[in-house]
């Protein structure tokens, strides 16, 4: 279980209550396929999972470098596979990175919170991480990618507004709707 500073990784699928309904019986297989290249893709990088609800994991990396690589690795699997019923499975993922504290067998505080939210601001096919991980990834890796500045966005139950930015690489899709935040960030001050 990585402690100290921790990159955060919280993904989720879009439309699953409509998958579940559309796919009766065929969704436990759906959703075993999507677990299983989850995993695989968390564990080739070194990621902890922390745990699932429903159709989304919690996973936690030593580095931000390995949380990015996992995500673009994920999404491109997913993009990928053969899905029953053709009916494709798009997940969302958020990632900030932070210094949780950890009780038992869990991680606490404002930065898992920070997380799920920016999880939560995406769409489908989209992966959205937090300027905090911006600043800890390294210029060369193994995956190419770019970074597309989204701006500030205010984040449910979060008193600072949230600067954050797509992941853009080879194979994923590049455009989507603006993020599903409380809006971009005004020059106002913090309400009290």
């Amino acid at each position: 279980m990585p402690s100290g500073t921790v990159t955060l990784l919280f993904s989720d699928i879009q439309g699953s209550t409509k998958l579940l309904q559309e796919l009766g019986a065929g969704y436990e297989e759906m959703l075993a396929g999507h677990r299983r290249i989850l995993r695989t893709a968390f564990e080739r990088r070194g990621g902890y999972e922390v745990g699932t609800e429903g159709d989304g994991f919690f996973v936690t990396f030593a580095t931000a470098d390995d949380a990015v690589g996992a995500a673009i690795d994920a999404q491109r699997r997913l993009e990928s596979h053969q899905w029953p019923h053709d009916r494709p499975v798009r997940i969302r993922i958020g990632i900030h990175t932070g210094t949780p504290a950890i009780v038992g067998a869990d991680y606490v505080g404002l930065d898992v919170h920070r997380a799920a939210r920016i999880s939560s601001s995406a769409h489908g096919g989209q992966i959205v991480l937090s300027d905090a991980t911006r600043a800890l990834l390294s210029s060369a890796g193994p995956d190419p990618f770019e970074l597309r500045d989204l701006g500030e966005h205010r984040l449910k139950d979060l008193g600072r507004p949230e600067r954050l930015f797509q992941v853009v690489a080879e194979g994923l899709t590049a455009d989507f709707p603006s993020l599903r935040s409380l809006g971009a960030a005004a020059n106002l001050p913090v309400m009290l």
